[in-house]
């Protein structure tokens, strides 16, 4: 639950309390383990999960822009904006 929701150190401190307080809980000694260790592994935990949640590929970078047509044969067709849009993939950290 603490993972899932990347509980920020307010919703930890409560989402532990509750769990002290319920009926066959935890103790306010391994809630306090457990808040040691969300604080200091909580960045490789995000990263951990994000990373097996991903399928394939990864936006990696993007480019775009919009050009405007000036010179055509038919004359309906100038100033018809066009975008052009480059994305770079990522292969799952590769």
């Amino acid at each position: 639950s603490i993972a899932s929701a990347d509980m920020d150190l307010n919703q930890l401190e409560a989402f532990l309390t509750a769990q002290t307080k319920k009926q066959g809980g935890i103790t306010s000694d391994q809630a306090a383990v457990i808040a040691k260790f969300w604080k200091n592994h909580r960045v490789n935990i995000h990263e951990s999960l994000i990373n097996q949640s991903r399928w394939d590929n990864v936006l990696k970078n993007m480019n775009w822009r919009v050009d405007l047509k000036s010179q055509l044969r038919h004359i309906d067709q100038i100033n018809t904006p066009v975008a052009i849009v480059e994305m770079e993939l990522d292969k799952n950290g590769q």
